[in-house]
């Protein structure tokens, strides 16, 4: 019997049709433009990371292939930073539990239950918050970090969107990266 050739592409089935992104659904119609963005890239995102990133393992998850930072911290981060620019937008100040997970962001000991678990519920709370929020004045000023920055509540909801889909991309590739290395080194990899 002759081995199969193992693949970096996702074990997702491929449907009938090509994927239809978020923003080209029709979807989030009750929410006004600028947060309908938002939603739709946070929701891409979850698709996207789910389809390359959750098919690793948690040692793949974790790998830091020539010091570049983990897959595991791209979603962490994006996870976490969504929640900062939220409270920024909200007109908030970070919390202590804010900057402690912040500075926790590089952990290399995370599982894939608790990355992805962590993920969903970031993208989850934001699709809450952003509702919210689009009902403020999107040039309403904002305050960003210890030096408060000047933006506004407009700025900080195209900067999670932006934010959010730069981390995808740097995930997705680390992990066909990470991927390419397993099989590479011969080890058992994801298919």
């Amino acid at each position: 019997m002759a081995s199969k050739e193992p693949s970096i592409e996702p074990s997702i089935e491929p449907s009938i049709e090509p994927s239809i992104e978020p923003w080209l659904r029709g979807s989030e119609t009750d929410v006004p433009a600028v947060g309908r963005a938002v939603l739709h890239a946070l929701q891409l995102a979850d698709e996207d990371l789910r389809k390359w990133c959750s098919v690793l393992s948690d040692e793949q998850l974790n790998t830091s292939p020539a010091g570049i930072p983990s897959v595991a911290f791209h979603i962490r981060h994006l996870a976490r930073s969504i929640d900062r620019l939220l409270t920024y937008a909200e007109a908030g100040e970070l919390s202590k539990e804010q900057m402690a997970l912040l500075r926790a962001e590089g952990s290399r000991d995370t599982t894939k239950t608790q990355l992805f678990s962590e993920l969903t519920a970031a993208l989850n709370d934001a699709a809450v918050r952003v509702r919210a929020i689009v009902h403020t004045n999107m040039e309403e000023p904002r305050t960003v970090g210890k030096k408060r920055l000047p933006t506004t509540v407009g700025g900080l909801l195209v900067h999670v969107a932006d934010h959010t889909q730069r981390h995808v991309g740097q995930a997705i590739t680390t992990a066909r990266v990470v991927a390419g290395l397993h099989a590479d080194s011969g080890t058992k990899k994801a298919v």
